[in-house]
């Protein structure tokens, strides 16, 4: 195998250490995040860091990147407004969902540049992503600095969960595969998985010589 220590990691190229961290702890969500400034302008971005926080209340996290070095639209208006939609990545988008990373003005909407179409519906604020297998209205909740990088840790309750209804299972599992939902290997990797298997709840062998 190949190793890097951390002096190793501090002396490799921008471009390659970027690549290496980002891809080296695994499959991440694919999401669109989805918001309107209070001036009426749209947003709709790329993001790889969504993460479940709990489900009662249900809670969804989104980090965020430090704001003093590029302008951070979708942060600036969900303090703004309060809302968020969070929206899945499905192969027919994927070309259109990853030029949304590119850094527009705020009052450029991401929609009028790609074919990705806004959608709004029981009465959000906040724009949806029209045909997105699953789609996510949420409120701002609170947020925490992360102090090793000045990144912003933000957490937002579901107020609203549409899913497309060949996704659901009988027992609330939500099988992404049959949407052909995408995940992101790195920055820019984009890969489909597919449902191997789901496993009982498990609980400690009776018998802890037994690999059964």
């Amino acid at each position: 195998m190949i190793h890097f220590n951390r002096k190793d990691v501090d002396e490799l190229k921008n471009i390659y250490k970027i690549n290496l961290i980002n891809s080296c702890s695994g499959f991440k969500s694919a999401n669109l995040i989805g918001t309107k400034s209070n001036a009426g302008t749209s947003n709709v971005a790329v993001f790889s860091s969504v993460t479940h926080f709990g489900s009662n209340p249900p809670l969804l996290g989104v980090v965020f990147r430090p704001s003093t070095d590029v302008p951070r639209n979708t942060y600036e208006n969900i303090k703004e407004t309060g809302q968020f939609t969070i929206n899945h990545i499905h192969s027919p988008i994927i070309k259109d969902a990853h030029h949304t990373s590119a850094k527009y003005d705020k009052e450029v909407s991401e929609f009028e540049i790609t074919n990705l179409e806004e959608e709004y519906k029981n009465g959000w604020h906040a724009p949806f992503v029209k045909n997105s297998p699953i789609q996510i209205g949420l409120t701002y909740c609170e947020e925490y600095l992360i102090k090793s990088n000045d990144c912003i840790q933000l957490i937002g309750e579901i107020k609203d969960l549409f899913v497309r209804e060949n996704l659901l299972e009988d027992d609330g599992f939500v099988n992404l595969s049959k949407g052909d939902i995408v995940a992101i290997n790195g920055l820019d990797g984009y890969t489909l998985p597919k449902l191997k298997a789901r496993l009982e709840y498990q609980r400690p062998k009776k018998n802890l010589n037994s690999k059964i």
